[in-house]
This record gives structure tokens, sequence and C-alpha cells, in this order.
């Protein structure tokens, strides 16, 4: 099938074009951060806005360089969800109305769900698989069997990591987004420098906390504060990256372990940072697992990875309902079941 993917969960408007789920034809992101950046942080209100400005040229882009028209279109994938509840119904209400004036069927994509299959449009990973989803909203740990077919092993009870990592960088006084900037200042630092908590690595389960973490950096800089650019900067940067890095790797070796998976996915924003990237290579090489990481461009919210999912869902007859509604929250456990 030719599909077009629509992706507006929270501050990025995107559009793709993917044929058969796998061969991306068009991506197109419109990023809103140099708008967010001012507060510090994505503003719900002001995302939808962009949104609907955004939706229509971006769409439109994502056609051309597809070099296709909506005539073309054999069935829309859009997230339904989880997001931001404005932001999801600006990309969802133009995925039915493009469904319906052109009388193709279209699904509603779980976010997370495309993330795990990122890696698909890139090259095959066959079932099953481990996966680590890291993103500014999520830290879960999945068990994949395959399509709609996910067990959940471990997730966050609080803050996510990339969270974590936005929140760090604002206390040390860094522009919006912070978390690129501390992956770059952690390459000049000392890791061992500050002695900072591994939250829950030893708690006997594969949840994550990363609250924690964040309040002992703010402490560390009541009692130590540091000026940027600096060294001491960058080993503070080091240290919450190491402790950061340690605690997902450790919980995802204790997952492996459990499922004796063979192949591990990591996969959401998260998953472009380079101290991640190497703690991981470095775990699969001495497990003897396989590790599939996306490019960076597939690692953000991008709309060609719910194209694979999508494909699937269409292609099963597992189209959704016209009266299908948005969800801010959605359990990747109940996907299964909204199928049916």
């Amino acid at each position: 099938m030719i599909v077009l993917a629509i992706e507006t969960s929270c501050d990025e408007t995107a559009a793709a074009v993917v044929q058969g789920g796998r061969e991306i034809l068009s991506s197109v992101v419109s990023s809103q951060i140099a708008i967010h950046a001012a507060y510090g942080g994505v503003v719900p209100e002001i995302a939808s806005r962009k949104h609907l400005e955004s939706i229509v040229p971006v769409i439109n882009q994502a056609l051309d360089d597809a070099g296709v028209g909506m005539g073309d279109l054999e069935g829309v994938a859009v997230t339904r969800g989880p997001g931001l509840s404005g932001a999801l119904l600006v990309g969802f209400s133009v995925a039915k109305a493009i469904a319906a004036a052109r009388k193709i069927p279209y699904v509603g994509v779980h976010h997370i769900e495309g993330h795990l299959f990122a890696p698909l449009l890139e090259q095959p990973v066959a079932f099953p698989f481990l996966a680590l989803v890291v993103s500014g909203g999520h830290t879960h740990l999945y068990h994949v069997e395959g399509f709609g077919h996910y067990t959940t092993l471990g997730r966050t009870i609080d803050d996510a990591a990339g969270e974590a990592y936005d929140k760090c960088a604002k206390i040390m006084g860094m522009p919006y987004p912070g978390g690129v900037l501390i992956d770059r200042m952690a390459q000049s630092g000392n890791p061992d420098a500050i002695r900072l908590p591994r939250p829950l690595l030893r708690d006997g389960t594969c949840n994550f906390s990363f609250s924690g973490l964040k309040t002992a950096v703010l402490q560390h800089l009541q009692k130590h504060p540091v000026t940027l650019p600096g060294q001491e900067a960058d080993d503070l940067c080091a240290s919450f990256q190491e402790a950061v890095c340690h605690v997902l790797a450790a919980k995802t070796e204790a997952a492996i372990r459990q499922t004796g998976a063979a192949r591990l996915v990591v996969a959401g924003g998260v998953a472009c940072n380079s101290g991640l990237r190497s703690r991981m290579k470095e775990l699969c090489g001495k497990a003897g697992v396989e590790l599939f990481i996306p490019h960076p461009l597939l690692c953000g919210d991008n709309a060609a990875m719910l194209a694979v999912p999508g494909d699937y869902y269409l292609t099963n007859g597992f189209a959704s309902q016209r009266s299908l509604d948005v969800t801010a929250t959605w359990d990747m456990d109940l996907i299964k079941e909204s199928m049916k």
C-alpha cells in the first residue's frame, strides 16, 4: 500500500508517504522548538495552534516530495495517542477527513508503537524482540511478539529519562531543549567526578525512576554552583548522563535475562544520545544480543515510523471506525483488544 502517515502528538507536525510499510518515499517534519524555547517547554495551546497552521503545508510537501497525489493514496495512518489532546486532534481530524474524501481506510496508531518499529524502515527485525523506548515522555521496556502483541516489562514511575534531561538542563541554566546540550557537554566531562544516585537500580523490577536523580542535581548545584561553559558544568553533565545510562543499561540487561531476548530495539528521542548508544552497543556485545537503533532522524517524532504498524493493520483489515477519537493516555498492552 501507499500510505500517508501523520504525526501531531506533541510539538512536531509531521507527514510521510511510505510504500509497503518499509520504503520511505518522503518524510517531512516541521518543528516548533524555536517557538516553545521562550517558555522553557512545550505549551499545549500554542502547539495545537501551530499544528493547525502547519498541517496542510506539511502534508502537501510530503505528497510533492514523494511524487504522488491524493488519488494515489491507499490508506492513512495517524497518531491516535498518547499525547497532547489538542495537538492529536489536529492530525487525527485531517486524517479522517482525507480518508472520508478519498474513500480509503485509515487507522489510529499508538505513538510508541511507531517508535518500536522505526528500525524496520532501515532493515528487517525478526520477532520476538525486546524494546527500550526512551523519550521526553516515555521510558518503557516492552517484549514485542508481533504487531499488536506487546507486554510491558517496566516503565518509569515518575519522570521519563528525556524529561529528566531537559529539567536538569533547565536547572543548570541551559536553553530548551537541553538534552542535546547535556550530551554534548558530557563528552568533555568526567563521568566519575560527581556521585549521583541510581534510582531503583536494585529493586528487583524493570521499572525506572528519574525524579530523584533530578533532585540530586538540584541539590548539588545549590552547594556547588557551576558556570556555563566550564569544566565543572561538563563534569556534572557527564556524571548525570553516566547515572541515566547506567540505570537504563542495568534494567535492560535484567529484561534480557528475564525474556531470553536475542534482539534489542532502542528507540525514541533519547536513542540519539551518544552515551546511551555506546552503552547499549557494549551491553549487547557482551550479551550476544543483536542491537537495532534507528538513524537519528527516525528516533525523534516523525510520521514515517507510524506507517510500519499502520501498513500492517490496514492490509490486514484492522481499519479504524469513523467514530474513533483521540486519547491522551493509551496502554500499549490494550492495543490488541482495541483492534478487534
